[in-house]
């Protein structure tokens, strides 16, 4: 079996902000770092910008976890909808992942 590549967002995935202040979010972090353990191939990204993804790993200690990290995209061209792409699941930050 292919090892899963999973991205993940920072934004109220990660970290949640109040105001000027963020605040790690201890349950994803704990998620993204047994996912790492596992053999996941792992992507950060953001719609703040693939920098800002790379930053916040830095900042929560997991920048050894992520292969890369990306910008959000606005668009996507595939010749696929996303319900037809082959073993895509989508996750809640609150739900159980398993690959």
């Amino acid at each position: 079996m292919p090892k899963p590549i999973v991205y993940v967002d920072v934004d109220d995935t990660l970290v949640r902000t109040a105001g000027t202040k963020r605040i790690p979010i201890p349950a994803s972090i704990a998620r993204v770092q047994s996912l790492h353990e596992a053999g996941a191939t792992l992507y950060l990204w953001s719609s703040g910008g693939a920098e800002y993804a790379r930053s916040t790993a830095a900042q929560l200690g997991l920048s050894e976890c992520f292969a890369g990290y990306l910008p959000k995209p606005t668009a996507i061209i595939d010749d696929q909808h996303f319900a037809d792409w082959r073993d895509l699941r989508h996750f809640f930050p609150s739900d159980d992942v398993v690959l």
